[in-house]
C-alpha cells in the first residue's frame, strides 16, 4: 500500500471514530442514523469501522449532517508532485551538458526528519554540491521564490540552480519581474560553462535551457 492509500485509510478510520462518538453522544442507534441518512444499518456500521469499500465524500457528509456535524476535507503540500515528461526532458537536457566527472542524482530528498520535499536533482564535484529545481512553466513567481528559499535554508546550501525551460512565456515572466529570481544569482551561462568543464558553479543562478 503506497503512502496516499495509507493516509486515506487513516483518515477514514478517524472519520469513522468521530461519527461513532458523535452518534453515541447523541444517544442514537446505528439503525436510527441509517434511517435518517437513507442508507442501510450495515453500511453505517462498516463506515464507523472504516471497512466500507469506496465510501464517497457525499455519503460521509450526509452522515455528518445527520449527527449535527460538518465534513471538512483539506489538502496540504508535503512533497514534490509527480514529474511530467517535459520536466524530465528539461532535466535531461541539463544532464547532457555536464562534464563526465560530475555526479548527477535525481529526486534528492531533504535530510530533515519527516520532510518529504526534494530537489529535482543535484550536481556534485569533488568538494561541492549544487541543487537543481526545474520549472517548465513559471506560474507563480512568488511561490517559486519562497519554495526555493525555504528548501535552500533547510538544506543549508549556497549553490542552487533554477532550471527554467527556455520558452517565450517564461522569458516574458522573467522580463516582467524586473529583478533576479534568486537574489544572489550569477550569470546562468557562466554556470553552464563551469558545469561543462567539470568545475564548481561558484554560486547560485538561473539557467534557461
Amino acid at each position: 500500500m503506497d503512502r496516499g492509500s495509507r493516509e486515506a485509510t487513516d483518515q477514514l478510520r478517524l472519520v469513522g471514530r468521530e461519527l461513532r462518538d458523535a452518534r453515541a453522544a447523541a444517544n442514537l442507534s446505528q439503525l436510527a442514523v441509517a434511517r435518517a441518512a437513507g442508507i442501510s444499518h450495515p453500511v453505517v456500521s462498516r463506515i464507523e469501522r472504516a471497512t466500507e469499500a469506496n465510501v464517497s465524500l457525499r455519503r460521509l457528509g450526509e452522515l455528518a449532517s445527520v449527527l449535527g456535524m460538518r465534513l471538512s476535507v483539506r489538502l496540504y503540500p508535503v512533497g514534490n508532485p509527480l514529474r511530467d515528461a517535459p520536466q524530465l526532458a528539461l532535466l535531461e537536457r541539463l544532464h547532457a551538458r555536464l562534464h563526465s566527472d560530475l555526479g548527477w542524482r535525481t529526486e534528492v530528498i531533504l535530510t530533515m526528519q519527516g520532510d518529504l520535499r526534494a530537489w529535482d536533482a543535484s550536481i556534485s564535484g569533488f568538494d561541492w554540491i549544487a541543487y537543481v529545481d526545474a520549472e517548465t512553466r513559471i506560474r507563480d513567481v512568488q511561490a517559486l521564490q519562497r519554495r526555493t528559499m525555504l528548501k535552500r535554508r533547510d538544506t543549508g546550501t549556497d549553490r542552487v540552480i533554477l532550471l527554467i525551460a527556455d520558452t517565450r512565456a517564461n522569458r516574458a515572466v522573467l522580463r516582467a519581474l524586473g529583478s533576479p529570481l534568486l537574489a544572489d544569482a550569477i550569470d546562468g551561462r557562466s554556470i553552464l560553462d563551469a558545469l561543462a568543464a567539470g568545475r564548481d558553479t561558484g554560486g547560485s543562478g538561473v539557467i534557461l535551457l
